[in-house]
C-alpha cells in the first residue's frame, strides 16, 4: 500500500494524513528523532497533550493526533468504529515513517489494537488503556449519559461520567453536587464550547469499549515491545487489567508511576510520564 498524501503547514506545525475511508485526519507535529505518535484519550484533543509532546520533542519526532471528530480532522462518520481509529494511527504513522506510538485512555485500546496486526511497530506504550477485560468496565449509565446529552443538558451528562467512571481524583464517596459543580465549570461558556462539542464523540467511543470487551487473550497478537503505565490514584478497574495483560502481550511489563492518576499524561505530570516514556522508547 503506498503511503498517504501529507499536507505541512511550517507556520501551524500540523500536517495531515488521509485515512483508507478518505477522511483527512490532522495532527500537530513538533521536534526531530524517531517518529513517535500519541493517540489522545476520550474527550482529549492534541493541545491538551503539548507539554507531554514538548518534553519529548528534543528526542523524537513527535505527531499527537487529532482523531476522528475533533479540530481539523474528519467527522467520526456514520460508520464509526474502533477499526477507522486504528487505521488513522496507522495512516499518520506511514506518513511519517514512525514505528513508536504512545496511546493514552481510549487511545491505547486504539494503540493495542492497532499492534495486533501492524508488524512495523517496535515499540508501544500505553497510559491506563480503556481496555475492558471480562466486563470491567462498567458502563451501564451510557444510556443516561446519551439521553441527558440529547436533551443539551451537558453539564448534568458531564456530571454522571464523571462521577460514574471515577476519573477525577475525588474520594468515591464525594457527593453528587460536588461533580455538578464540576461539570458546569468544564461545559458552560466560552471556555466550554471544546468540551461541549467533543461530548457526542463519547457515546460511540464507549459503545467500542464495550464491544471489545474479552478475557484478554487476543492482545497475545501484539508483537512490539510493550509498556503498560498506571499510576497509583487511578481507579482498579483501570490499572488491575495491565496485569492481566503483561500476561497476555509477549513482550511487555507494567510500571506503576507513584502519585499519578489518570490523567498524568495530559494535564497532572506530563513531565514525569514524558521521562519514564522516552527510557523505555530509546530502549
Amino acid at each position: 500500500m503506498t503511503a498517504p498524501e501529507r499536507h505541512t503547514s511550517a507556520m501551524t506545525g500540523t500536517r495531515s494524513a488521509v485515512s483508507l475511508d478518505g477522511t483527512s485526519i490532522s495532527y500537530a507535529h513538533t521536534g526531530a528523532g524517531p517518529g513517535l505518535v500519541i493517540v489522545p484519550g476520550n474527550n482529549r484533543v492534541a493541545h491538551n497533550y503539548a507539554r507531554l509532546a514538548g518534553e519529548l520533542a528534543d528526542r523524537f519526532a513527535v505527531s499527537v493526533m487529532e482523531r476522528r471528530g475533533r479540530g481539523a480532522s474528519g467527522a467520526q462518520g456514520r460508520d464509526y468504529c474502533l477499526d477507522r481509529e486504528v487505521e488513522d494511527v496507522q495512516a499518520v504513522q506511514r506518513a511519517e515513517q514512525a514505528r513508536l506510538v504512545l496511546g493514552h485512555s481510549y487511545g491505547g485500546l486504539i494503540a493495542l489494537q492497532s499492534a495486533r496486526t501492524d508488524r512495523s511497530l517496535d515499540r508501544v506504550a500505553v497510559y491506563e488503556p480503556a481496555v475492558s477485560v471480562n466486563g470491567s468496565f462498567d458502563l451501564s449509565f451510557l444510556p443516561d449519559f446519551e439521553r441527558l446529552l440529547a436533551a443539551g443538558r451537558h453539564a448534568r451528562a458531564m456530571a454522571l461520567f464523571l462521577q460514574r467512571t471515577r476519573l477525577t481524583p475525588l474520594p468515591d464517596a464525594t457527593p453528587r453536587f460536588v461533580f455538578q459543580g464540576l461539570a458546569a465549570l468544564m461545559v458552560r461558556g466560552k471556555s466550554g464550547t471544546e468540551m461541549r462539542d467533543l461530548m457526542p464523540t463519547t457515546p460511540p467511543e464507549l459503545t467500542e469499549v464495550l464491544r471489545y470487551d474479552s478475557d484478554g487473550a487476543g492482545y497475545a497478537e501484539v508483537a512490539a515491545k510493550t509498556l503498560l503505565i498506571g499510576g497509583t490514584k487511578t481507579p482498579a478497574y483501570l490499572t488491575d487489567v495491565l496485569e492481566t495483560l503483561s500476561h497476555t502481550i509477549p513482550h511487555s511489563h507494567v510500571e506503576m508511576l507513584e502519585g499519578a492518576d489518570h490523567n498524568a499524561p495530559d494535564e497532572s505530570a506530563p513531565q514525569t510520564v514524558a521521562k519514564r516514556l522516552a527510557a523505555f522508547l530509546d530502549g
